[in-house]
């Protein structure tokens, strides 16, 4: 699917029956505790959070949340998390961190729920919270973009020492319908903006953003789910065994430095020294 333009690749991203959160806890992992509630508020159903094993492994797992019927995606605000769901999932890093165990999460959201009630109840400032406290986590930490990871709501969840995204997955600072309204004031021209975001896999490995693209099934994972399930598993594994060497300062020390250089320009030559008048 080389061949697709950038705007095919987001309609594949947005698809319906595209593989979900349940999908990958399911199929990835066993004995899987689902924790709830923030602790400060209420339960937020647009992120699912809890522990399970991994290949035998204790882990934590945290994802955004669409729903695939209308019912679900009504209760789980169509992916768009509120202050409440970051809390959450940042109640079950400081866990993960506390019993270390890895932390897994999995992005597809169309970003955090920008509602007057979210802002009055604190969106910027959990969004905020999570990057971070994320950057400071010792265990290992690995990021799936599975559909589409858009603007903080995206980033809140991945601050990770490796950032990985399925093939027709896209990740941006907010949607190609926003981006066009804002440059040309015109949503209907988000195609044309698709083109101009640098937000597909492919792009975003060659700028250093990403670091690995997980191949899907021709036409989109949600053709072939089990499939497209087994190729993460093997992303997983192989990033997983090379962080568990790695010590827990260290860890972070890259991540942090990692994150830190992105959009850092440098000249070739360096700037001739200032002449004092």
């Amino acid at each position: 699917m080389k061949n697709l333009t950038a705007a095919e690749r987001v309609a594949i991203a947005r698809h319906p029956q595209r593989p979900n959160i349940t999908d990958y806890i399911d199929g990835l992992f066993t004995d899987f505790f689902e924790m709830k509630g923030d602790r400060l508020c209420r339960e937020d159903p647009a992120i699912l959070g809890g522990v399970a094993l991994y290949h035998d492994r204790p882990v934590t797992v945290i994802g955004t949340r669409k729903g695939k019927t209308a019912e679900e995606s009504i209760r789980c605000n169509f992916g768009m998390p509120g202050p409440e769901g970051y809390r959450k999932a940042l109640r079950l890093m400081r866990q993960a961190e506390k019993f270390r165990r890895p932390v897994f999460t999995f992005v597809d959201t169309s970003g955090a729920y920008p509602g007057l009630e979210a802002e009055a109840r604190g969106q910027g400032e959990a969004i905020a919270r999570n990057l971070y406290e994320m950057s400071r986590l010792t265990v290992p930490v690995i990021t799936v973009i599975t559909g589409e990871g858009n603007s903080g709501g995206a980033l809140a969840l991945a601050v990770a020492d490796r950032v990985l995204m399925l093939e027709n997955a896209v990740y941006a600072i907010l949607s190609p319908e926003g981006f066009a309204s804002i440059l040309w004031k015109d949503a209907a021209r988000h195609e044309e903006a698709c083109g101009l975001m640098k937000l597909t896999a492919p792009d975003l490995l060659a700028l250093g953003v990403t670091d690995d693209l997980i191949p899907e099934p021709e036409g989109g994972a949600h053709l072939a789910p089990a499939r497209t399930i087994r190729e993460v598993d093997r992303a997983l594994s192989r990033h997983l065994a090379a962080l568990l060497k790695e010590s827990g300062p260290n860890l972070a020390a890259k991540r942090y430095l990692k994150f830190r250089k992105m959009g850092v320009s440098q000249s070739k030559e360096a700037a001739p020294p200032r002449e004092e008048p």
